[in-house]
């Protein structure tokens, strides 16, 4: 048990050889083969769903369910996790990660990498997608145990449409500039509204409201991975977004959706009330939670076109750039809003 590396894993994708590779436990190797660190955007989505199930969909009742809760978020993660081991099948097949692709420059990419036979990676997709799916059916089944007890057929259809994007993101949806809006419509109505639907069993169309300026976090995240890799995606006729609008509308695009990740929490306190209360504003801040150093680079970056070289101090994580900026600001961002919650909510149940 190498509970350093689970550490690791969480917080970044690992550069490992195949010998460090057949030393580590089987929980590294997951964690390394799901790119565990971007999974805490999953988990974060899931935590905000629950924290917006407390505070309840209508006046004077109740829907929280610890129960269902925990099951929404073991589904929305593992399902999170399947994607990932799925792309990465699909990439290995039509062979998008041959010749040094920058996939396979600043992680692991479990086939390309020799760290995992298909035979081995068709396990690893059917246990994580088989514990996804469990939590999934067991909301269902189970709908009418929930706090108000709704239609298992809509929890259903839910499950099915995430199972969708988990099975054609990579392709043909990444591929025809689609990807980016799958990932606003999955990490902000999807997992949020879903995820709230399924813990109470009533639909609130305030709580899929409230989950734009997070699911723009992620979005934010996805884009800059896709401005990185643009020249590389347009010679293997990957048409992202920001292949088809270019490096500086992209990167203009990116600095939108951070500002209204700030904006959005300040009109839906009037907009949306029983979502955001003055205490959501304390997403205000994280830009002061920021190092200094990450601050001005994390502004220089969008306001830049990407160096040809390295630079010096990007030896870390280059060849990432817009994503690592991006997913730093992300990572902040969401624990900031997820700590806001939390106070929300309890001063929510404290006054009723």
């Amino acid at each position: 048990m190498n509970t350093k590396m689970w550490v690791k894993a969480l917080k970044v994708i690992p550069r490992i050889s195949k010998a460090e590779w057949d030393e580590l436990d089987i929980v590294s190797r997951w964690l390394i083969a799901t790119r565990a660190a971007v999974l805490v955007m999953t988990m974060t989505s899931a935590i905000v769903a629950g924290l917006m199930a407390a505070i309840g969909g209508f006046p004077n009742v109740q829907l929280f369910s610890w129960w269902r809760f925990v099951l929404v978020i073991i589904g929305l993660v593992f399902a999170h996790a399947t994607n990932n081991l799925v792309n990465d099948l699909t990439d290995f097949r039509k062979g998008v990660d041959k010749d040094n692709y920058y996939r396979t420059q600043y992680g692991p990419q479990p086939l390309e990498s020799g760290l995992l036979t298909i035979k081995q990676l068709y396990g690893y997709i059917a246990v994580t997608g088989g514990i996804a799916a469990a939590a999934g059916f067991a909301l269902v089944l189970t709908q009418k145990f929930s706090p108000q007890p709704g239609n298992p057929l809509i929890t259903l259809g839910l499950m099915a449409a995430g199972a969708l994007f988990v099975l054609f993101y990579t392709w043909p949806l990444k591929y025809i500039a689609l990807g980016e809006l799958t990932v606003l419509l999955v990490w902000g109505p999807l997992m949020i509204g879903g995820g709230f639907y399924a813990i109470t069993g009533a639909w609130s169309w305030g709580a899929v409201a409230a989950s734009l300026p997070y699911a723009l976090a992620t979005v934010t995240v996805i884009f800059g991975k896709h401005i990185d890799k643009r020249i590389e995606d347009k010679e293997k006729k990957i048409y992202t977004m920001p292949v088809l609008l270019g490096e500086t509308l992209s990167r203009n695009l990116v600095i939108v959706m951070m500002a209204l990740q700030y904006i959005l929490p300040i009109a839906a306190i009037f907009f949306i009330p029983k979502y955001y209360s003055w205490v959501m504003l304390l997403v205000l801040l994280t830009p002061l939670l920021l190092k200094k150093q990450e601050r001005q680079t994390i502004l220089h970056v969008f306001t830049h076109p990407r160096p040809s070289e390295m630079p010096a101090e990007a030896k870390e994580f280059w060849p990432l750039w817009y994503v690592a900026a991006a997913f730093i600001h992300t990572r902040v961002y969401g624990g900031m809003f997820v700590l806001a919650m939390i106070i929300q909510t309890v001063l929510w149940s404290v006054i009723h």
